[in-house]
């Protein structure tokens, strides 16, 4: 059973930085694409970012382009995303998500989730 675990997320203030991992483990499985979700209470869960291991390519919410970056292993089928500048609005639990098609930025694209982790900006 493929499974994505996340890790990383945590308490900062405002301004700092916060490196979120996210390792895929179990079953047989032949990632494209992975991905990062967030939901803010009350809010829908929405992209931040995503990685194509095909093309290389990544892709970025508005809200976030300039101030996080996504990476990973493909071969480890592993994501990082590294968050500088944090701010309060970006409060959320982030999700990790993976497809073997993709690239997308709609939950429906993704087939795989973690259980999400907690990242808590203070001002």
């Amino acid at each position: 059973q493929v499974q994505l675990v996340e890790s990383g997320g945590g308490l900062v203030q405002a301004g700092d930085s916060l490196r979120l991992s996210c390792a895929g483990s179990g079953g047989t499985f032949n990632f494209n694409t992975m991905a990062w979700f967030r939901q803010a209470p009350g809010k829908e869960r929405e992209f931040v970012a995503a990685i194509s291991w095909s093309s290389g390519r990544t892709y970025y919410a508005d809200s976030v382009k300039g101030r996080f970056t996504i990476s990973g292993d493909h071969v480890k089928n592993t994501q990082y995303l590294q968050m500088n500048s944090l701010k309060p609005e970006d409060t959320a639990v982030f999700f990790c998500a993976a497809t073997t098609i993709g690239p997308g930025y709609y939950q429906s694209d993704y087939d795989y989730w973690g259980q999400g982790t907690q990242v808590t900006v203070s001002s």
